[in-house]
């Protein structure tokens, strides 16, 4: 009896050893990484939060920072001023969002295909363009808006101040606010059955009756969804409130860790008890955010009939020119101050001898600062967005494909950044690479800011590959194991060629936010470093506002171009529910 187990249980242990040498290996060498490269420097916030010496510095813990935390008046504003803004731009921008994606979706207005793709390129124009051209319009002293209609009878009284709280909320209106929630919830409206709106309706009610009490508490999943991923980012806003607050000393929670961590000497410490408040409150909502995105059914939202569609009648052609004159609002405006700012001698002065000019064309075009940021631009961008697509491709595939224990610890890493605030993991970046003796080198260089810029947008990108590879059949894996190919010839001869349009939309994803965000990578780069959106923020804060349109252009060249290109080449880059 002993004599046969023995060769079975030889083979078991051979088929263990292949698994630990093989997969498990894998996984703990994905886990490891990204761990490290997520987790480890929020872990570097909360130790350094209790260290009162600086950086490079041994460390000396106590509670100092902590009260000058909570005893700093600045720093408690900051937070109440974050909550200010994202709760009055949610009640500002939730109605018109559910109003236009009903329009877009479920009624006969003229054109909602062409709207829709406009709210999509609102939804990737760089925030930084959108505030930049609001800026040059609503400025109080030299604004297009309020140098036009002064002198005029009844409104010449009045100036509309783009550096006002009331400034900060129309500018992430326009950026992304209505933008992001359109493009959420349109497809949302799209598939939802429409039997209990038809039953409504067959009992006399009205067709807005109908959408306010049937069709929006039907929607409330995907709302409460919409919503959440508006609250947890309410952290996350920066380039607006840097721009249009700022100058006037309102600061937020992101532009107060930037504010203490770059004065001098810098109150680093300070910076991360700050961001450790932030993170304990990110805790308690990170597992409902998760919870409630990953679900896959709403019992309301089905693909099992055809929704009808409403018939406007007599408030068809009106509603149309609403939308239309929602879309001139967040698309044409903004680009069209941005471009006419680029050519004016003094943007908004149109009574100077000379109001047009090439000037500073030429001035930005032989300026080595811009050739170096659109240099450092590129590269980070394609380097971002080639390795993320690579990487995160190999981890979509690992969670779905394989049976390796540790699957979900590796899907729960990567579903922790689209929580964490880029002003806060760039805090931890840089505590990782100054704190640490073998990092230190690699501070200043363009590696660090490829690393940033990576760590960006890991959640979509993940849930993306995901996706696609639920909906990926097996059979030539399987065929391809089959005929003798192991795990990685597999992957790369098989999978990769099967997921090449997924992968090209991940790339542009990550192309996109590493060439317009800057909150992320502002505490770590250098003049050396810098990319164009720094360059532009930098140009506005010394007053060259004509310049920085020109740089401006150069970003919505980069972000719009290769998103139309990736859009004609039929890749819909969107965020979809599992």
């Amino acid at each position: 009896m002993a004599g046969p187990r023995i060769p079975a249980v030889g083979a078991r242990l051979r088929a263990w050893r292949g698994s630990l040498n093989g997969g498990v290996i894998l996984m703990a060498l994905l886990i490891g990484v990204m761990g490290f490269y997520v987790i480890y420097p929020l872990v570097l916030i909360l130790i350094n939060s209790f260290n009162t010496a600086t950086i490079a510095e041994p460390p000396v813990y106590g509670l100092q920072a902590w009260r000058d935390a909570f005893s700093e008046p600045g720093i408690w504003r900051s937070l109440w001023n974050s909550i200010r803004v994202g709760v009055t731009l949610q009640i500002v921008a939730l109605p018109i969002g559910i109003c236009i994606s009903w329009l877009l979706a479920r009624t006969n207005i003229y054109g909602a295909g062409v709207f829709e793709l406009f709210f999509w390129i609102s939804f990737i124009m760089p925030t930084v363009a959108t505030t930049f051209g609001w800026m040059l319009l609503l400025d109080p002293n030299t604004g297009l808006v309020n140098t036009t209609i002064r002198g005029w009878p009844i409104i010449g009284s009045i100036t509309f101040d783009i550096y006002s709280f009331w400034g900060i909320i129309w500018a992430h209106l326009v950026s992304n606010g209505i933008s992001t929630k359109v493009m959420l919830m349109t497809p949302a409206f799209r598939r939802m059955d429409a039997s209990l709106e038809e039953a409504s309706r067959m009992s006399g009610a009205s067709t807005w009756t109908t959408m306010w009490r049937i069709t929006v508490p039907m929607m409330t999943p995907v709302i409460i969804v919409v919503v959440l991923l508006s609250v947890i980012r309410i952290f996350s806003s920066f380039e607006t409130e840097l721009l249009l607050g700022v100058p006037w000393g309102f600061y937020v929670y992101s532009t107060k860790i930037v504010d203490l961590a770059r004065q001098e000497p810098p109150l680093v410490n300070q910076a991360a008890a700050l961001g450790s408040i932030i993170l304990v409150f990110l805790a308690a909502v990170i597992p409902l955010q998760r919870r409630l995105i990953s679900r896959r059914q709403f019992t309301t939202v089905t693909g099992h009939f055809k929704p009808r569609i409403v018939d406007l009648g007599a408030w068809r052609l009106p509603a149309t020119l609403l939308v239309a004159l929602v879309v001139f609002i967040l698309d044409f405006v903004p680009i069209l101050s941005v471009l006419g700012g680029s050519f004016m001698t003094r943007f908004g002065f149109f009574h100077l001898p000379k109001t047009w000019t090439t000037e500073y064309w030429r001035m930005a075009l032989g300026d080595p600062r811009l050739t170096n940021a659109l240099e450092n631009t590129l590269i980070v961008a394609v380097s971002a967005a080639v390795i993320g697509a690579t990487l995160f491709s190999l981890i979509g595939y690992v969670i779905v494909r394989t049976k390796l224990p540790g699957r979900s610890i590796l899907d729960s890493i990567c579903w922790l950044p689209s929580a964490i605030p880029g002003v806060l993991s760039g805090l931890g970046l840089l505590w990782l690479f100054l704190g640490t003796p073998v990092f230190r080198p690699l501070y200043g260089t363009i590696f660090l800011i490829i690393i940033a810029y990576i760590l960006g947008g890991i959640t979509l990108s993940t849930q993306i590959f995901k996706a696609n590879f639920v909906q990926l059949g097996n059979e030539l894996e399987e065929a391809s194991r089959m005929s003798g190919a192991g795990f990685w010839r597999t992957y790369w001869t098989v999978v990769l060629p099967l997921m090449a349009q997924t992968m090209v939309m991940v790339g542009v994803i990550k192309f996109m936010f590493a060439a317009q965000h800057a909150s992320s990578i502002i505490l770590l780069a250098t003049s050396e470093t810098r990319t164009l959106i720094l360059l532009a923020l930098d140009q506005v804060f010394s007053g060259h506002r004509e310049v920085a349109s020109i740089t401006v252009v150069f970003i919505m060249t980069l972000t719009l171009g290769v998103a139309l290109i990736a859009r004609s080449f039929g890749l819909k880059v969107g965020i979809r529910a599992e």
